[in-house]
């Protein structure tokens, strides 16, 4: 069965008492025990819950994977991933890291001993002068946020494998629809459910998909212990949001392709990451490994005048942290999104004052264009004025 099929069943033939298509929130943290030393295969809803048990199962098919784990944000999603490791253990992480990610490795995992270098993932000779004797495992961003790196999972998942370490990629911003990861050798998928999989900015919520038995024993021992799992009221919004994932991404994909082309050429910008444009570097890696493309992207402008009478005039789209949802939210990584990052570790990435991030909606494309156009004109005048 084709995904955009499994993806609009999700829950619909689970629920066997009365055929409900839209499987039920089951609102109860504890369930009887039919006898002693008997179970129903739910106790406590920590440890199982059936809204979130529909919900895990549908992430591990989409996935490729065995097991799936359904955390209450994004981040207790990396935090339980990242309790694998003990210290004296040590990362190799994307350069161009979110922001949070970067947080909780620098100013929580280092207290217990866990550390991380920074590359280039795509980078083979900066991979292998990374990797010590104490390396544990690849945590890769494909594409990056915000500047859109790709790194070539098939290569360097062979390059960890050959080394017994393992690989987490972090696969918001493609989802299953684009790209599966686990089906080119990673062993650990990574969501921030509360972006393009909910695609409402209505639901705060995090995935973990494994593959093989022992490392999805260790995930579930970990999920249930630390305890940061999704409730049923959430897991339910999730599934509701997945079931139009096909369709938003291809709207979300149509649009940013459209907009990212007009930018490229538009007088007051001076560039556009975004790994559709055949301009990308590695456009030919993105397209052999993923069946499309994300709806968010980055650019700079020419002046970094422009960025604050840009946020300001812009209309349609909002001046909002986030992305993924059906709405158009713009943000200024300097200071939102990656602010954690110290200066000199962005300016080296290229995460500067001149660079916007534009997480393109499902809105009409010609109104988010006129938009847009109004904003940087509304700048031009502006700046001239000064």
């Amino acid at each position: 069965m084709r995904i955009e099929s499994r993806l609009a069943q999700i829950g619909s033939i689970k629920e066997p008492v009365t055929g409900a298509v839209s499987f039920p929130i089951y609102q109860a943290t504890a369930f009887r025990h039919p006898k002693l030393g008997e179970s129903t295969g739910f106790d406590y809803a920590r440890t199982k819950s059936p809204t979130r048990a529909v919900l895990e199962e549908a992430a591990a098919e989409l996935e490729s994977g065995d097991a799936a784990f359904a955390c209450s944000t994004g981040m207790a999603a990396v935090q339980t991933i990242l309790t694998l490791f003990s210290q004296g253990d040590h990362l190799i992480v994307s350069l161009d890291l979110y922001g949070g990610t970067y947080r909780l490795l620098e100013q929580v995992m280092s207290r217990f001993g866990v550390s991380a270098s920074y590359v280039d993932t795509n980078d083979m000779d900066a991979l292998a002068a990374a990797c010590r004797d104490n390396t544990k495992a690849l945590l890769i961003e494909t594409p990056t946020n915000p500047l859109m790196m790709i790194t070539d999972l098939a290569k360097v998942c062979g390059w960890a494998k050959e080394r017994g370490l393992l690989t987490i990629v972090d696969n918001t911003l493609l989802t299953p629809y684009f790209q599966r990861p686990l089906e080119l050798g990673a062993d650990i998928i990574i969501h921030s459910a509360t972006k393009y999989l909910g695609g409402h900015n209505d639901v705060l919520a995090g995935l973990i998909v494994t593959k093989g038995k022992e490392l999805s024993e260790q995930i579930a021992f970990l999920h249930n212990s630390i305890g940061a799992v999704l409730g049923p009221q959430d897991s339910w919004l999730l599934m509701r949001g997945m079931k139009t994932l096909a369709l938003r991404m291809e709207r979300h994909q149509h649009n940013a392709t459209v907009l990212a082309n007009y930018l490229q050429e538009h007088p007051a910008i001076d560039e556009v990451f975004y790994p559709a444009l055949p301009s990308h570097p590695h456009h030919h890696i993105q397209n052999a490994q993923s069946s499309g493309n994300t709806g968010i992207f980055s650019f700079k402008v020419k002046d970094a005048r422009y960025v604050e009478p840009v946020l300001r005039h812009i209309r349609l789209i909002a001046f909002a942290e986030s992305l993924g949802g059906v709405e158009s939210l713009m943000t200024y990584p300097a200071v939102q999104t990656h602010a954690d990052i110290p200066l000199e570790i962005r300016q080296q990435v290229g995460v500067d004052d001149r660079l916007l991030r534009f997480s393109v909606g499902i809105e009409h494309v010609d109104d988010l264009i006129a938009d847009l156009e109004q904003a940087l004109e509304a700048a031009r005048l502006e700046i001239e004025g000064a």
